[in-house]
């Protein structure tokens, strides 16, 4: 079936590149390219749902109607505990599903990146989650490569210019050093059997953009694609989000401009949600997004590989309305000037771009407008 699906499936380069991410006109012709996609979140990844209830969580329906929003790729992530048992024998119904999202992706005329978003090992979200051991416990990286090697049997025939692979999600390393050389291992590792699939890297501490300039990818590997993640400030993005650590701050906030337009309330908290709102407030514009994210643009020109932000996005349940999109067509813009790929976070989930009942809401649009 997967031999079957790449041969009759061919897509137009121009078509793969929609306005948040690259211009047309710089487009390659060749190669494995995105231009605006969506991750498609909480389903083989950070969700205790199994069984029926999962299969049912996304289906076909799902990847017609991304198709038809007008994304170019979906970003899918998948957790170990998912995929593998504790001794890395695979759970046959999730990759089924796998197997169905790609099918499903590419049969859309879409691009897929397969991203190996938790493991047994490494939590991104390390401070609730604790147990970190993968730059701890001897052995654990060398696990990591063989869960690699079996998603590679089962991945590899799918074509390169059309599924890729992201290694790991939102590392937190202890040196950028630590960092780099597992990455190389990882790359070194998959390189053996498949040496034109293109590779998705990211920075130390959650893909941040300010530590991309540390990143050091395997010289030569043009093959390579250089990932980040933004969601700054967070006082927007996050206003109000249950999982943060300003969750109870329920007031004013504005973009662009200074974040918190009132600072009197401040007396008014406890000594560590003022000094923690502090931190976060202050004068944000677009030419703030600008700033933060050039380390990426400018890594990318360095060695020569394509710029990709794998997750970005406004939460939306208390923000109002025009502060969030004035957001999105800034970072939007600055994609779009850059040449820099995109995958909203997400489809469903904490970030939609749906409504509850799956239709699309205000967010594609602006997402993939040209304008």
């Amino acid at each position: 079936m997967k031999k079957m699906v790449s041969s009759i499936l061919t897509v137009s380069t121009a078509l793969m590149m929609s306005s948040c991410g690259g211009s047309n006109e710089e487009t390659p012709k060749e190669g494995f390219f995105l231009g605006t996609g969506v991750n498609v979140s909480h389903w083989l990844s950070q969700s205790d749902s199994r069984g029926e209830a999962r299969a049912n969580q996304i289906t076909k329906a799902d990847f017609d109607s991304i198709a038809a929003m007008g994304f170019d790729h979906v970003r899918l992530p998948i957790d170990e505990v998912q995929m593998y048992d504790e001794n890395l024998n695979r759970y046959e119904d999730a990759f089924a599903l796998l197997k169905n999202a790609i099918d499903w992706t590419l049969e859309n005329n879409m691009n897929i990146i397969v991203d190996l978003h938790i493991i047994r090992s490494f939590h991104f979200n390390n401070e609730n989650e604790g147990g970190n051991t993968l730059f701890e416990k001897t052995g654990e990286q060398e696990r990591l490569i063989n869960i690699w090697k079996d998603l590679q049997k089962f991945l590899k025939d799918y074509p390169n210019d059309r599924l890729a692979y992201e290694l790991l999600n939102e590392a937190i390393a202890p040196t950028h050093e630590a960092l780099n050389d597992l990455e190389a291992r990882l790359v070194a590792a998959i390189r053996e059997t498949e040496p034109d699939r293109y590779i998705v890297l990211g920075s130390n501490w959650q893909q941040s953009p300010e530590t991309i300039q540390y990143l050091n990818p395997p010289a030569n590997d043009k093959k390579l694609i250089v990932a980040f993640h933004y969601y700054n400030p967070l006082l927007i993005t996050h206003y109000r989000a249950p999982w943060t650590k300003i969750k109870d701050y329920t007031g004013a906030v504005a973009y662009p401009g200074q974040l918190l337009p009132d600072t009197a309330f401040l007396k008014d908290l406890s000594a560590e949600e003022a000094d923690k709102l502090r931190e976060l407030n202050g004068e944000w514009t677009k030419e703030t997004l600008y700033n933060q994210i050039k380390p990426a643009i400018d890594k990318a020109k360095e060695f020569g590989l394509q710029a990709y932000c794998g997750e970005f996005g406004v939460y939306p349940v208390f923000i109002d309305k025009e502060t969030r999109l004035q957001w999105y067509k800034d970072i939007c813009e600055i994609f779009r000037d850059n040449n820099i790929a995109n995958a909203h976070w997400c489809y469903k989930g904490d970030f939609p771009v749906v409504n509850a009942d799956g239709s699309r809401n205000e967010l594609p649009e602006v997402l993939v407008n040209k304008k």
